[in-house]
Order: structure tokens, then C-alpha cells, then sequence
């Protein structure tokens, strides 16, 4: 579109600008509530960095009063993964071109949406398909706006200046997660890497220093956030890694002096997200190393998501996708050995994800039998998975040609929760399993759901109401294909609803009216002599308390 000038954005006098956090989802960043995306902060340091005035608006306050009076106005969206969000969905491709639509000044697209295949891009002076935050400077700084990537130094600056942006997150200080990235680019972006994929488009890894990591995580932890993710990158295990090909030398040393850096600030959640189990195979030593201090100085319940996306040999090879099944297998059995080990979440320190793409080319009928197939020799050899996520691919970078229809494909992920993950829930978390510190966020009827602060937490349901807002403790009492059913611990039963003690294992409903007529307590004694079975008593004592009495009970085993 060309330059606008310097006197037309009206620089000399502050220009206000608006940057709209469309809750970007992208296979190396989630930015969806409780997370942020730290493309957000990095546009706002930029807009900053060239002298402009900033606000940065979420598309959920937009929604709720609209698009503050400015100049210019960088939507920054769209889901290159699209999944299922609690409670926060990001904004569509017409809530973009509505607001666009209305919106009468300068306007500057960004993130997966401008890569959008269907969405109306002559709406916007600019669009950046690279780095929304450079062409932002650029525009404000009275540059020609370019397609270009941030140099190092701009990265560094203008992620610590925009790092107050995230105070005014509605999230903010929690459950606010803030994303944090290591580096940009993939390993395998001389091949085009994954088909569905955008983070080879970045090209070759740029990797930010330890130290300047640090100091980001430093200033926001200054601000007030408690709790980070390094998500913001295709492999966490090849952060710095040495050597040339698709699958580099992990650097053990770098990540631990990354690791302990931020350990030591004191944050509440350290996590992580994305690792390439091609990397971890390729170099077992090296990276069991990694895996050890990740399990040292990460929060417990901690996944890295493995990125197998199919079991098809056919399939990887027409989407060049970046592991085979032998390759995963032996990345899930590195893990396992690491961080089965129960942390003080209640989760164990570090378990694996996996990633599973359904609708990429050269799949057939057989694609999704084979998924099944691998998932079940996991299972075989008593290997865990914290979380296996199904999606249908987005044709972003381009169309596909899948072979399974929409209702193959909800088949095989009911076959999924019902055979895998439900099973897996009950061994990873068994009855009387205690988990500290779930948030609670939403209600449905009279139904209460939490998740714990991390990377992909299981959702924990309620039976009975509580105040949101709040962090509890818990214990485990059921599952579900996805879920856990818990009880706040310890639960007073002097107190409670009567739903909360139907919910107690071995009660049920007649028993529950039974220990409620029967309130208050004194004692376990005299609540066992209230029931029918007066061992039941014993049953339950580990979950509930008298009063101030109940961690008496836990502590003394009575």
C-alpha cells in the first residue's frame, strides 16, 4: 500500500494505537486464556519503541465495550490449531472482518489469520505474514512496513519495554500464564518441514541467549506474573542445539543454565510445551540429560507434547512430517523413565504428550487404524501419555486431501477416550490421588470446573458449587475420558452440600442423607456410628475433616 507518512499517523503527537490480542493458537505458541501470547508483548514494545501511545485490548473486552478510539489498529489472531477452550474462544474470521470493517483508520494484520485461506485481507493497509510486531515499528517509525523478521537486538528490547502489556490481561495475575520464547524458526526448514506447519516459513532457528531469556521472565515476575511457559518454540530439547540436519545435538549445558536461571526467581509454574521426539531418539544421552533437569527444576505435572501428528508411513512421508512411530515410542519410554515421579502438584514431574493430525494428505481408511495400533503398543508396554491431542488439520499453509471423513474422525477420538485416555487417567491419578492449588473457572448448573496453572491441565469437575476465581485442593474421587471428578480436601462434612458427600467414595446418595442428618461431628468414631457400614468411615477418612479437625484425621491416619 505504500508508505503513510509520518504527518498523516500524526507521530510528532502521540499516535494512539490499539493492539487487539485475538487469543492467537499456533502449533509453537498458545496465546488462549490462561495464556498469553508473547507476540502481543513484543507488538506492544515495538509500538512503544517508535514513540506511540499503547493499549492492548483482548478480543473478550472488545466484545464487551468495543475498540477504543486510535489511529491504528493491529489485530493480532487466528488458530493454525485450532482445539477446545474452556472458557475463552479466540476471535473468528468474522469477528476480524467485522471489527476491521468498522474500524476506519490505519489497520495492521498479524499472526495465523493473515495466512487465513478464505478471510477478506483487503480490509487492512498491511499485512504481516512473518513478524506483525517489525512491520509495526517499521509503520510507526515512518519506514516503508516490510515483510521482515526482528533483529536480535529489536527482540530483546522490545519484549522487556512491551512487558507490562500483560498486566492488563483479564487473567492477570492468575491464572495468567505468560508464554515465553526460546526461538523462532524450525530445524527442518530446508525441507518445508511439516506440511501443516507454519514455523518453517520462519527459516532457520534464531535462539535467544539464556540470559536474555531470564531477564524477560525476570521483569515479568517483577510485574506480577507467577506462572510461565517456555512454549514459544517447535522442540524444546533442541533449544541450542549444536550441529547441522533435522535432528541436532541437544545442548544439555544451555538448557540447564536456562532452567535454573528462571528456577531460581522463585516462580509459582514453570512449564514447557513442544520437543521433537526425532531429537530425542536421535540422541538419547544428550537428551536424557535435558529431560533430567527439565524434571529438576520444572513444576511438577509438566508434558512435553510430541509431534508424531500420524502412524501412517504413508501419510509422514506425503507431509514430511518430522518422526516416525519407532522414533515416538522410544521418546514416550525415554520420559516415562525420567518423570513418572509424583511431584507436590500431585502429577507426576513429567510425563509426554502426543499429537495426532487427522486430514493430511495420503490418508486413507487404514490411517486412523494404524493411530489406534500405535497408541495401544504404548499402552502394552505400561508406558504413560499426560494428554493425546486429536485435531483436524487447518489449511492454513495449504489445502489437504484427507481420507477420513468428520465422522471417522470423531469415532476414532471417542475410541481414543474411551480405550486410552480414560484408562490412563485412572492409573495417572487413582482414587484419593491429591491435587494442590485448582483454579476454579467455570460452572455449569450446579457443577463447579478447575484445572490446575500449567501446560494442558486435566480438567477437574465438582459436583456441587463453588466460588470461582479461587484456588482449592483436592482429591481425586472418579474420572471421566478426559477429566477428574475431586472433592475440596479435606472435605468438612459438618459443612458441605449433600452433593459433595454423594460423591465420596463408597457413599452414594442414601448414605450422604444419612451423614447429613446426622451433622455436626465430633469425631470419626462418631460418624462411623452413624452409618450403616461403619467401615465406610475408615473409607472416607482420608478425604474429609471435622471442622479444624479434618488434617488431624489425614496426618494421624485415623
Amino acid at each position: 500500500m505504500g508508505l503513510i507518512s509520518r504527518t498523516r499517523l500524526r507521530i510528532g503527537r502521540m499516535t494512539r494505537v490499539v493492539i487487539l490480542d485475538g487469543y492467537i493458537d499456533e502449533p509453537a505458541s498458545l496465546g488462549v486464556p490462561p495464556y498469553s501470547s508473547p507476540l502481543v508483548r513484543a507488538a506492544s514494545g515495538a509500538a512503544m519503541s517508535a514513540g506511540a501511545e499503547v493499549e492492548v485490548v483482548t478480543i473478550d473486552q472488545a466484545r464487551q465495550g468495543g475498540i477504543p478510539a486510535c489511529d491504528v489498529l493491529a489485530m493480532l489472531g487466528g488458530s493454525a490449531v485450532p482445539g477446545r477452550y474452556l472458557r475463552a474462544a479466540p476471535a473468528s474470521g468474522r469477528e476480524i472482518v467485522g471489527i476491521a470493517s468498522s474500524f476506519q483508520g490505519v489497520k495492521l494484520l498479524g499472526g495465523p489469520a493473515a495466512l487465513e485461506a478464505g478471510l477478506d485481507r483487503s480490509l487492512f493497509q498491511f499485512t504481516s505474514r512473518k513478524d506483525p510486531a517489525a512491520m509495526l515499528y517499521d509503520l510507526l517509525s515512518g519506514e516503508e512496513p516490510r515483510e521482515r523478521w526482528r533483529t536480535g537486538e529489536e527482540w530483546e528490547r522490545w519484549l522487556l519495554l512491551g512487558a507490562s502489556a500483560i498486566t492488563g490481561h483479564p487473567d492477570f495475575p492468575q491464572p495468567l500464564t505468560a508464554e515465553v520464547e526460546t526461538y523462532r524458526g524450525c530445524v527442518r526448514y530446508a525441507s518445508g518441514g511439516c506440511s501443516f506447519c507454519v514455523e518453517p516459513l520462519k527459516g532457520k532457528p534464531a535462539h535467544r541467549l539464556p540470559r536474555n531469556i531470564i531477564a524477560e521472565v525476570r521483569e515479568l515476575h517483577r510485574l506480577g506474573v507467577r506462572n510461565f511457559r517456555l512454549g514459544a518454540q517447535t522442540c524444546f530439547v533442541s533449544y541450542m542445539a549444536k550441529g547441522k540436519g533435522e535432528t541436532p545435538t541437544p545442548d544439555p549445558e544451555a538448557i540447564e543454565e536456562l532452567l535454573s536461571g528462571i528456577d531460581a526467581l522463585g516462580v509459582d509454574v514453570l512449564h514447557l510445551d513442544n520437543a521433537n521426539p526425532a531429537v530425542i531418539a536421535s540422541h538419547p544421552e544428550q537428551s536424557m540429560e535435558v529431560l533430567r533437569s527439565i524434571a529438576r527444576h520444572c513444576t511438577s505435572g509438566n508434558v512435553l507434547a510430541l509431534g508424531l501428528e500420524s502412524a501412517d508411513p504413508r501419510v509422514a512421508e506425503a507431509n514430511n512430517l518430522n518422526s516416525t512411530p519407532e522414533q515416538a515410542l522410544e521418546a514416550i519410554r525415554l520420559i516415562n523413565q525420567v518423570g513418572r515421579e509424583r511431584g507436590p502438584t500431585g502429577l507426576p514431574m513429567l510425563l509426554p504428550g502426543l499429537n495426532f493430525i487427522v486430514g493430511l494428505d495420503g490418508e486413507s481408511q487404514d490411517t486412523l487404524r494404524l493411530n489406534l495400533e500405535f497408541l495401544r503398543s504404548v499402552r502394552g508396554q505400561g508406558l504413560w501419555l499426560r494428554r493425546i491431542n486429536i485435531r483436524q488439520v487447518s489449511p492454513i499453509r495449504r489445502e489437504f486431501r484427507g481420507g477420513a471423513g468428520h465422522s471417522q474422525f470423531l469415532r476414532f477420538k471417542e475410541t481414543v477416550r474411551a480405550e486410552i485416555d480414560r484408562p490412563l487417567l485412572r492409573e495417572i491419578l487413582p482414587i484419593g490421588t491429591r491435587l494442590t492449588r485448582v483454579y476454579t473457572e467455570l460452572r455449569e448448573g450446579n457443577r463447579t470446573f478447575g484445572r490446575q496453572v500449567g501446560t494442558y491441565p486435566i480438567l477437574v469437575g465438582f459436583n456441587y458449587p463453588l466460588q470461582l476465581g479461587m484456588f482449592v485442593d483436592c482429591m481425586v474421587v472418579d474420572w471421566g475420558a478426559r477429566s477428574v471428578t475431586a472433592v475440596e480436601h479435606p472435605l468438612d462434612v459438618n459443612s458441605c452440600p449433600l452433593a459433595a458427600l454423594s460423591s465420596l467414595p463408597s457413599v452414594g446418595g442414601k448414605r450422604a442423607v444419612r451423614i447429613l442428618r446426622g451433622r455436626p461431628y465430633s469425631s470419626l468414631q462418631e460418624l462411623a456410628g452413624r452409618l450403616d457400614e461403619p467401615k465406610v468411615a475408615e473409607v472416607i477418612a482420608p478425604f474429609i475433616g471435622l471442622g479444624g479437625k479434618g488434617e488431624a484425621f489425614i496426618a494421624q491416619g485415623r
